[in-house]
């Protein structure tokens, strides 16, 4: 602050006499200017007229005014971010069911689940090198419930993530012209991760494997990271039946570091629960 000479304390007490004060201000008499009621900093300041005689006292902020602006934006920053998150779940999460499988409804039992969580916690050195998984093993082993927490977790830090199947994208790709296919296609590498969730119970039709290696070629050479899940044996995958297999499987191979699932089937336990808890509203007797 330049130095209240009697020249300009003569100038700061003639404009106080008709400044209006807001209720949580005052003047200070120490140096005649607008003070802050609550942490006392200033709310005026004098500048020189540059390139001519004089002075002006402009408006500023206090500490407090400065600590509650950056509170507002801070609080329609954390809005944006949850809006952006709600709509990248609406887009990336697409079947609803996907929704519940987050680290906090895993039971524990899947020792696996660790490695989901280290990939969640090391996700950008991940995605700096294009490191993807390939999730392989029985029916029921957990695999998608392992891909969908990592989904859950990476879209509530707010990165772009979309996990669906084949069946869903060739059934968008029907119909479509060529350069709508291309486009479609493209989109996916807008997402930093794609998971593609059971590979191998698509159709191996000569349409559906030009348009699967079009898919998977696409992210590769995009050098982001994707995770597949799989009931297909490793052995299946490295020695694949055909050439259109075999595009597809060796890119897959070449980004995607296996893991396997080889415990206890949870879809037949959760089947058995369901059972039983079916059992027992039906045969509850009614008060």
């Amino acid at each position: 602050m330049m130095e209240i000479t009697a020249e300009i304390r003569a100038l700061i007490d003639k404009a106080a006499a008709g400044m209006e004060l807001a209720g949580d201000e005052y003047i200070d008499p120490a140096d005649g200017l607008i003070h802050c009621k609550k942490c006392g900093g200033q709310r005026q300041t004098v500048v020189p007229c540059f390139g001519k005689p004089g002075y002006f006292m402009p408006r500023c902020i206090c500490q407090c005014q400065r600590e509650a602006e950056e509170q507002r934006k801070a609080a329609e920053e954390r809005q944006r971010r949850m809006e952006r998150i709600k709509r990248r779940k609406a887009q990336g999460l697409q079947d609803r069911y996907l929704y519940d499988y987050t680290f906090a409804n895993d039971n524990g039992q899947n020792p696996l689940m660790d490695k989901a969580r280290a990939y969640v916690e090391n996700w950008k050195e991940a995605y700096r090198n294009n490191t993807g998984l390939l999730l392989f093993g029985d029916v029921g082993t957990g695999k998608s419930f392992f891909a969908g927490c990592i989904a859950n977790a990476l879209l509530d830090r707010d990165v772009p993530v979309l996990m669906t199947n084949f069946p869903t994208i060739l059934n968008r790709l029907t119909g479509m012209f060529s350069e709508d296919r291309a486009d479609f296609i493209a989109s996916f590498d807008e997402y930093d991760l794609l998971i593609i969730d059971d590979l191998g119970v698509e159709r191996s039709t000569e349409y559906a494997m030009e348009q699967m290696f079009f898919v998977i070629d696409s992210r590769y050479r995009s050098r982001r990271p994707m995770i597949i899940t799989t009931n297909l044996k490793l052995s299946e995958l490295k020695n694949p039946p055909d050439l259109a297999h075999a595009r597809i499987y060796d890119r897959i191979l070449e980004r995607c570091a296996p893991i396997l699932f080889d415990g206890k089937n949870f879809r037949e336990e959760n089947a058995g629960a369901t059972r039983q808890a079916a059992k027992d509203i039906v045969n509850s007797k009614q008060d």
